[in-house]
């Protein structure tokens, strides 16, 4: 069986070295490489042809994210795993965006590195089990800001004004009066608005308003 060809970028010696023995003792791998930040990354892949970048996040130069997304956009078949020290959810989705296959903290236990190799080179994804809720909540948050985002561009310019009137605390008539519409239109825009944001009261309604930034809490 091949071995898994390896490259380890790492601005630290002491930390390189120390990740070549630990690698070098397993028998499916091969440290083909080490680089001390982002940009000799990039040209050693070129050089050595790794099938697994092992990444550190923080190096000089051209940082650990940058040379992800370059490895990734040049050689697309290299599998790049960043191992780090930083556990906040915004270096992990910044990395996972800019291609990277997976996500290890500098705590983990060597075995969840040596298992996070073999996975991402099998083309799976790995994130350390102290990070992953952390992502997958960002995640949501995300889709749900996302998908907040879509509703209020859905809305028509009338459905905007309305939302705006009802949320500064304005009745249906004073709406009609302001608009020159319809008590009846007024009341067919709102019933609209509570349909296509899944909401179903004015105080809701106000909530939105206010996150979207239509009116301010001081309005």
């Amino acid at each position: 069986m091949n071995r898994i060809r390896v490259l380890l970028a790492e601005d630290h010696t002491i930390v390189r070295k120390g990740l070549r023995s630990l690698l070098d003792a397993e028998a499916g791998i091969e440290v083909v490489g080490e680089a001390r930040d982002g940009r000799d990354a990039v040209r050693k892949v070129q050089l050595l042809s790794p099938d697994v970048v092992v990444m550190d996040i923080a190096m000089p130069g051209l940082n650990g994210l940058e040379g992800t997304r370059q490895i990734r956009k040049r050689f697309p078949e290299v599998k790049v795993l960043i191992l780090t020290m930083h556990t906040d959810e915004e270096y992990v989705l910044q990395v996972l965006a800019a291609g990277a296959s997976g996500y290890v903290v500098k705590q983990a236990a060597p075995r969840e590195l040596v298992s996070a190799i073999q996975a991402v080179h099998q083309g799976d994804s790995f994130l350390s089990p102290s990070i992953s809720r952390k992502v997958v909540e960002a995640y949501i948050r995300q889709a749900e800001a996302m998908a907040e985002e879509d509703s209020y561009r859905r809305l028509t310019e009338r459905e905007r004004e309305v939302l705006q009137l009802i949320a500064e605390g304005h009745s249906t008539r004073e709406i009609s009066q302001l608009l020159y519409i319809s008590v009846k239109t007024v009341e067919t825009h709102r019933a609209h608005l509570m349909d296509k944001l899944d909401i179903h009261s004015i105080a809701e309604l106000t909530q939105y308003a206010i996150r979207k930034g239509v009116i301010s809490l001081g309005q």
